[in-house]
C-alpha cells in the first residue's frame, strides 16, 4: 500500500519534469514565447503591440511609483523585462506538454540569489555607514539594539529564499490541485459539469496567481534595491 501511494504522488510530480523523446530538453521550454512572438509583430500596428504597449506603460508607471526619488531609467527597464520573463513562463506552464519551469526552486533562486548578491554588495562597498544603521531601526532601545541587529541580518539573509520559494510554492499549488480534480472523472453528466466548471475557474485563479506572483517578486526586488541607497 505505501508504494502504491508513493507510486501516486511520483506520478503526480512528473507533471513538473516532463521529457521530450527521453531527452532532458525541458529547459529550452522558457524560450518557447520567442517562437510564439515572431519579429514582424513588431514590424506594423496590430491589436497585440497596442496591448503590450498598454502593459509597458503600466508597468512603467507602477514599478515609477514603487521607486519613488530612487528611479533609474535602466534599472525600469530590467525590471519590467524580468516580470515579463517571468509572466510568460509562468502563462506557458499552463499549456499542456509544456515544462513548467517556474514551478522549479532552481528557477527563481537564479534571479533572487543573484541579484540580492549584488544589491547587497554594492550596498556594503558603496553605502556601509547606511546599510549599518539599517540594522537598527528607529526608536529601539538600547537593550534589544544588540537582538535586532541579529533579526536584521536574518531577514535579510533569508530574503532570496523567500522569494523564490513564494514563486515556486505558488505555481506548484495550482498544478497540483488541477491534476488532482482531472484525476477524478465522475459517472453522472451533472456531476461532470460541475467538475468542468470548477476547473475552469481553476484555470482563471492560476492565471492571475501567475500574474500576481510576477508581480510581487519583481516589486519586492524594487524594494530592496531602494534599501541599500
Amino acid at each position: 500500500m505505501f508504494y502504491f501511494y508513493l507510486m501516486m504522488m511520483l506520478n503526480l510530480f512528473s507533471m513538473f519534469d516532463p521529457q521530450i523523446l527521453n531527452y532532458s530538453l525541458n529547459w529550452m521550454s522558457t524560450m518557447i514565447i520567442l517562437i510564439l512572438l515572431p519579429q514582424m509583430y513588431w514590424m506594423m500596428n496590430s491589436r497585440l503591440i497596442y496591448l503590450f504597449i498598454l502593459l509597458f506603460m503600466t508597468l512603467w508607471l507602477e514599478f515609477k511609483l514603487i521607486m519613488k526619488l530612487n528611479f533609474n531609467m535602466n534599472n525600469l527597464i530590467y525590471f519590467i523585462l524580468l516580470f515579463l520573463f517571468i509572466l510568460f513562463n509562468n502563462f506557458m506552464g499552463l499549456f499542456p506538454y509544456i515544462f513548467t519551469s517556474s514551478s522549479h526552486l532552481v528557477y527563481s533562486l537564479i534571479f533572487s540569489l543573484s541579484m540580492w548578491l549584488g544589491l547587497m554588495l554594492f550596498g556594503w562597498l558603496k553605502n556601509t555607514i547606511y546599510m549599518l544603521a539599517h540594522l537598527v531601526p528607529q526608536g529601539t532601545p538600547f537593550m534589544l539594539m544588540f537582538f535586532m541587529v541579529f533579526i536584521e541580518l536574518l531577514s535579510s539573509i533569508i530574503r532570496p529564499l523567500t522569494l523564490s520559494i513564494r514563486l515556486t510554492a505558488n505555481m506548484i499549488a495550482g498544478h497540483l490541485l488541477l491534476t488532482l480534480l482531472s484525476l477524478y472523472v465522475p459517472s453522472s453528466f451533472f456531476l461532470y459539469f460541475m467538475f468542468l466548471l470548477i476547473q475552469l475557474m481553476l484555470m482563471l485563479l492560476e492565471m492571475a496567481v501567475s500574474a500576481i506572483q510576477s508581480y510581487v517578486f519583481v516589486a519586492l526586488m524594487i524594494l530592496y534595491l531602494k534599501e541599500t541607497n
